[in-house]
């Protein structure tokens, strides 16, 4: 008789680190290790969204703004995942910058500019944010038992 269960993987907390080119093909690489782990962990669709977008914009955000796409840099992803929490780090080779003193992208101001909404998303998705090593490093924790 085969033994099925529909719950949540209860292993001990898994912890893999990658190190990505700063260039598009990083982002896709993400979107692709996102949706594998949402589905092993068999998140709801909002959630593996918000994990997708969250963490998207902080891959992004360190190719871009981070390592300047210098194609000599890289970006340093590592997640772990436990039975109630994913957490992903994203980590550039840039100087780092001071994410206590950002713009608000919902100030009327700021409303018609292409960029700067990258950390506000992710404070509005993530459970938890946290920037390390002068900005060059941040940290996005998602909770899977609201899930």
């Amino acid at each position: 008789m085969t033994n099925t269960t529909t719950s949540k993987p209860s292993s001990p907390a898994n912890h893999q680190q990658l190190e990505l080119p700063s260039s598009m093909e990083a982002l896709h690489i993400m979107e692709k290790l996102i949706e594998t782990i949402c589905s092993t962990y068999k998140l709801s669709e909002d959630h593996y969204g918000n994990v997708l977008v969250g963490v998207t914009e902080a891959v992004n955000n360190a190719i871009y703004h981070g390592n300047k796409s210098d194609p000599n840099k890289k970006v340093h992803v590592g997640f772990e995942t436990t039975p109630d929490k994913l957490t992903f780090s994203v980590t550039d080779e840039g100087p780092g910058f001071d994410f206590n003193n950002l713009p608000d992208p919902t100030d009327p101001e700021n409303l018609e500019k292409p960029s700067g909404r990258g950390i506000f998303l992710m404070k509005h998705l993530a459970d938890s944010v946290s920037f390390t090593d002068n900005g060059r490093s941040v940290s996005l924790s998602f909770n899977m038992l609201a899930n």
